[in-house]
C-alpha cells in the first residue's frame, strides 16, 4: 500500500507508435449495418455472435490460427445522451481487452478526443491495493490526433481523480499543499502559501474560522505562473473533510464527504492542462484548504464572521462552509483585476437536485463567454449547463444583524442563492464564471470509473484554448 502523494502515470495507457505500432491490434468502429474495413469471415464472425452496434458492446475477432485479430466496437450515438457517441466509447476498451497494444482503424472523426476517451477510460486508483499487474492495454495515439495535448489532459485527469479518491486520513490541508508544490515543480511556477493563524494576520479571516477546529491548519495557497497575458485566475474550494460543523450531517452525509475538495482538484487539473499546453495566459491558481471539523473552538450558528472583503457574514449554517473559505480567496484574486475569474467548487446539494451527477451547472454573466463554455463542454464531452444568477433572490440572504447571512432560510433554489453570495465577493474582475460541480462519478461510464471526477476542467480549457 502506498498513500504517498505522486504525480501519475498516465503514459503507461499509451504505446509510442514507433516501435509498437507494427504489432497494434485494430480497433474497428462499427456503426448500423456497415463493415468496410472487415473481411467477409470477420463480417461472418460477427453475424454469428450476434454483433449490433447499437448495444455498443465489443467483441474480439479471431484471426486465421485462432488468436486475436482485433476487437469490434459497437459505436452507435446514442440518441438520449449526446455525451455517447463513437470516440467516447472508446473509453470502454481499455479493461476490456486484452493486455497488449491497440489501435484505431482510421475511421474516427475526432482522434484527440478518441485518445483522451482511452486514457480517462483507462484510470484504475489502485494505491490501496495490496497487488497490481503492469499486464495492460495500450493505445497507439492516432497520427492526427495532437499526442502531448491528449497527454496532458489525461495526466491532469488522473492526478485530479487521485486527490478526490484518497481519503481524508491521507489528504488534508497540507498535502492539498504538496499537490500544488508538485504541480508547480513540474512547470516552474511560483507558490506562496498562508498557514494557520497566520490567515488572520493576514486577513483572511473566514479561512482560518472554518478550519481551526482542525488538528491540521488551514491554509491558502497562491500558485502563479506566465508573466504576459490575459490574467485568469481559478479558485478552488480545497474542504478536505466536511462533518458540517457543528450543524452536523447525518453519517450518510459525510460518507462521501472527502471528495468536498473536488473543486480544487478541477482546478489543478485544468491548471496543469493550461500550463501544459503553454496558454499566453498569466495564471493564478488559489485554493482554500480547511477542514470542516467540531472542536470547542469551532465557528458556530449566529457567529458573524467579517470577510476578506470587509463584509460580515452571519452564519446560518456552519455546513454551508465553502462559500465562506471561497469568499475571502475570492476577494484576493479580485484585487488583482483578472480579466477572468473562476470558481470551482463542490458547493451544493441543490446543485445535483436541479442537474444530476453528470450536468455541471455554472453561472456567468457574459452571454459570449457563457455560449462559448457550453459548446466546449459538449465537444469534449464534458456537459455544463447554464444556471442564471437570479438578482431576485438576492434578499434571501439577508440578515438583520450583518451585511449578508452565510444560507437563506427558504428551501429553494439552493446553488443559485451561493453562486449569489460568492458574486458578492467579485467586484473588479473583467468576467467571473462559478462551477457548482459533484466531483464524483456514481458507477462507470465510458470515460471513468466509479470515484472522483474533475468535472468542468476539460470544458473549460477547451474555451480556453479556443479563445487564447
Amino acid at each position: 500500500m502506498d498513500a504517498t502523494l505522486a504525480w501519475p502515470d498516465a503514459d503507461r495507457l499509451f504505446a509510442d507508435p514507433k516501435t509498437a505500432l507494427d504489432r497494434a491490434k485494430p480497433i474497428w468502429l462499427v456503426q448500423g449495418s456497415e463493415r468496410p474495413s472487415l473481411t467477409p469471415a470477420q463480417t461472418a464472425w460477427l453475424t454469428a455472435n450476434n454483433f449490433q452496434a447499437a448495444r455498443r458492446k465489443a467483441l474480439l475477432v479471431p484471426d486465421a490460427s485462432g488468436g486475436v485479430a482485433g476487437v469490434a466496437l459497437g459505436a452507435e450515438p446514442s440518441k438520449r445522451d449526446p455525451m455517447i457517441r463513437p470516440e467516447t466509447l472508446i473509453g470502454t476498451l481499455p479493461g476490456n481487452v486484452p493486455a497488449g497494444v491497440w489501435c484505431l482503424d482510421g475511421s474516427v472523426a475526432q482522434p484527440d478526443l478518441a485518445a483522451i476517451a482511452w486514457g480517462l477510460g483507462g484510470y484504475q486508483f489502485r494505491r490501496y491495493k495490496t497487488s497490481s499487474s503492469d499486464d495492460i492495454a495500450r493505445l497507439v495515439i492516432p497520427a492526427s490526433a495532437d499526442a502531448a495535448r491528449v497527454r496532458s489532459i489525461v495526466e491532469a485527469v488522473h492526478f485530479g481523480r487521485d486527490l478526490v479518491n484518497m481519503p481524508a486520513s491521507d489528504l488534508g490541508p497540507g498535502e492539498l499543499e504538496a499537490a500544488a508544490r508538485l504541480l508547480a515543480e513540474r512547470h516552474r511556477a511560483s507558490v506562496s502559501v498562508i498557514v494557520g493563524n497566520d490567515l488572520l494576520h493576514k486577513n483572511f479571516p473566514m479561512i482560518h474560522a472554518v478550519g481551526r477546529a482542525s488538528s491540521r491548519p488551514p491554509r491558502l495557497i497562491d500558485l502563479s505562473w506566465g508573466t504576459a497575458g490575459p490574467k485568469i485566475t481559478l479558485v478552488g474550494k480545497g474542504i478536505c473533510f466536511d462533518t458540517g460543523g457543528l450543524d452536523i450531517k447525518p453519517s450518510a452525509g459525510m460518507l462521501l464527504m472527502k471528495k468536498d475538495m473536488g473543486g480544487a482538484a478541477a482546478a489543478i487539473a485544468l491548471a496543469h492542462m493550461i500550463m501544459a499546453a503553454k496558454l499566453p495566459v498569466q495564471l493564478r491558481l488559489l485554493i482554500a484548504a480547511a477542514e470542516n471539523s467540531i472542536a470547542g473552538n469551532a465557528f458556530r450558528p449566529g457567529d458573524i464572521l467579517k470577510s476578506r472583503a470587509g463584509l460580515t457574514v452571519e452564519i446560518g449554517n456552519t455546513d454551508a462552509e465553502g462559500r465562506l473559505v471561497l469568499a475571502d480567496a475570492m476577494a484576493l484574486a479580485d484585487e488583482d483585476k483578472p480579466d477572468l475569474l473562476v470558481t470551482l467548487s463542490t458547493l451544493t446539494g441543490a446543485a445535483r437536485t436541479a442537474v444530476g451527477p453528470e450536468l455541471s451547472p455554472f453561472y456567468c454573466d457574459d452571454d459570449t463567454f457563457a455560449r462559448q463554455l457550453e459548446d466546449a463542454g459538449k465537444a469534449v464531452a464534458d456537459p455544463l449547463w447554464r444556471m442564471p444568477f437570479w438578482t431576485a433572490y438576492e434578499p434571501m440572504l439577508d440578515s438583520p444583524i450583518a451585511d449578508l447571512n452565510n444560507v437563506s432560510d427558504s428551501p429553494f433554489a439552493g446553488s443559485i442563492v451561493a453562486a449569489l453570495f460568492l458574486r458578492k465577493f467579485v467586484r473588479t474582475a473583467k468576467r467571473y464564471a462559478h462551477f457548482d460541480i459533484y466531483g464524483w462519478r456514481p458507477s462507470t461510464k465510458p470515460l471513468g470509473p466509479r470515484g472522483g471526477e474533475v468535472q468542468a476542467a476539460r470544458a473549460l480549457f477547451e474555451a480556453l484554448r479556443s479563445q487564447y
